[in-house]
């Protein structure tokens, strides 16, 4: 059976894995450009049946939709690299190049703009993922997909190549006809759980150092039931702390660009303090040395607030 369409994508990370899982289930070839990425990359590519591609040309010449996701410090320069690219086609073609990074609106923005000067002929589509990666449910027959809104002017479904079919599969749900709105509403949840996971990290590992861990634990699990679920999150933080930082700075980009909020005395507001307990567990820590594929330290959230007291008290003592 021939494919529905060819879908590349940038990068092939946990979330990258599980689009590129669900996309092949659903009979679309995914491809991957692996040019100066690391061996672990290549290896995930082809264990996951994904075609690794040897440059950005051979990307944009086979596919007929680019999905960016990438960590938020490298979104612009993945969207010009694609708009350079796509320039070179000797027969330029439909391309749609779906930014779902996690990107303020004015980033989102400033992307589009660039993209409809040089290389008007890629549609650009603004949208942001909410939940994890996909996953096969444990009946093995049913899928569980996160939530990607996606705004702009161009509708996926209306995409001549199995558009309809790939917007169903996606559970892509287009929510505005501007460019913003969709990466803004993925900036506006991650405020609420990315900004309480770095609390969490701070209060228990303060709670670690004054020796009452436990009975915060068990406080948050008597008065706050459903704070003390989410809490748990924090193990998952490790390997995504390095992203997360720019994405916090995004998101305090946000808040102040399109929320109206004044940014405090440096400019950044809340979550540029935020950013800077990101910054701290992946620099000065060894959770930044973890990796999805291959956990050893924060496991449990007990664990991570070792950790990142383990490491901030070096980090004094060698300061």
């Amino acid at each position: 059976m021939a494919c529905l369409a060819i879908v590349g994508i940038l990068s092939i990370g946990d979330m990258g894995v599980g689009i590129a899982n669900l996309l092949i289930a659903h009979n679309y070839k995914v491809v991957t450009n692996i040019e100066g990425r690391s061996e672990d990359t290549y290896d995930r590519a082809k264990k996951n049946n994904v075609e690794a591609l040897p440059s950005d040309g051979a990307l944009v010449e086979a596919c007929d939709y680019i999905i960016s996701i990438v960590p938020p410090r490298d979104a612009v320069e993945i969207a010009k690299r694609i708009t350079t690219a796509y320039k070179y086609l000797s027969s330029p073609k439909p391309l749609y190049f779906l930014d779902l990074n996690a990107i303020s609106p004015l980033r989102a923005r400033e992307i589009a703009s660039y993209i409809e000067a040089t290389a008007p002929g890629i549609k650009h589509i603004d949208g942001g993922i909410i939940g994890g990666p996909p996953s096969l449910k444990q009946d093995a027959e049913a899928w569980s997909v996160p939530n990607i809104p996606v705004s702009g002017p161009h509708e996926l479904k209306e995409a001549p190549v199995s558009g309809a079919h790939l917007a169903e599969t996606l559970n892509i749900n287009h929510i505005s006809p501007e460019i913003g709105p969709a990466s803004g509403l993925k900036c506006c949840f991650a405020s609420l759980t990315k900004g309480y996971y770095a609390l969490c990290i701070e209060s228990f590992t303060t709670a670690s150092n004054l020796g009452v861990f436990l009975l915060l634990e068990q406080l948050v699990e008597m008065r706050l039931p459903g704070m003390y679920k989410a809490s748990r999150g924090i193990t998952a933080v490790p390997p995504k702390a390095y992203r997360w930082v720019r994405e916090m700075e995004e998101i305090a980009l946000a808040h102040a660009a399109d929320g109206g909020f004044e940014g405090g005395q440096d400019g950044t507001g809340v979550f540029g303090e935020i950013a800077k307990v990101y910054k701290s567990v992946s620099e000065d820590t060894v959770l930044g040395e973890e990796k999805t594929e291959r956990r050893e330290r924060g496991l449990t959230v007990e664990d991570v607030a070792a950790a990142v007291s383990e490491g901030l008290v070096k980090k004094r003592n060698t300061a």
